[in-house]
């Protein structure tokens, strides 16, 4: 393979001859795909005004067809506490979510999409998902399957670990 991982690696080889480089080769790749996908989506989003992690907290709200607490969704986005805060901010600005008093507990909010937020994801999601999907057209079905199914070996080895 010829690609700017393949590189990377080949220069460590190079200065590293006795070390294993085989996790360059694939969590560099790893790291350099979720890169390019990031600035695939950002540019997709920017029409909206939407960062990609505000598209994944609007797809959060609407996966759990109800309403989430902010730590519940920084758990479900798999960031800082901050990050949440400050991102629930802006798009409460912009009507696309609302924040309320939890009924289980007065100290607690639970946050439910507007039904403005609710339009904008249903249009949202769908372009998406049919990016991602022209992302994989490289591989065949199989191998889809085959990454997926290595891949969530990997995360479960790590998910919970690395929080």
């Amino acid at each position: 393979m010829d690609d700017a991982v393949a590189r990377i690696s080949a220069q460590w080889r190079a200065q590293w001859p006795d070390l294993d480089m085989s996790p360059i080769d694939v969590i560099g790749r790893v790291r350099r795909l979720a890169a390019l996908i990031n600035q695939l989506d950002a540019a997709a989003f920017a029409e909206t005004g939407l960062s990609r992690m505000e598209f994944e907290v609007l797809s959060a709200l609407r996966r759990a067809d109800g309403g989430l607490r902010p730590s519940q969704l920084t758990r479900e986005t798999l960031s800082s506490g901050a990050a949440t805060t400050k991102r629930l901010a802006r798009l409460e600005a912009e009507g696309l979510i609302n924040r309320t008093a939890s009924r289980r507990d007065r100290r607690e909010v639970d946050v439910h999409l507007t039904e403005r937020g609710r339009e904008l994801i249903d249009r949202l999601f769908p372009d998406h998902l049919d990016r991602e999907r022209q992302l994989l057209e490289p591989l065949e079905a199989g191998e889809r399957e085959q990454l997926g199914a290595l891949l969530a070996k990997l995360l479960g080895s790590l998910d919970g670990v690395a929080r």
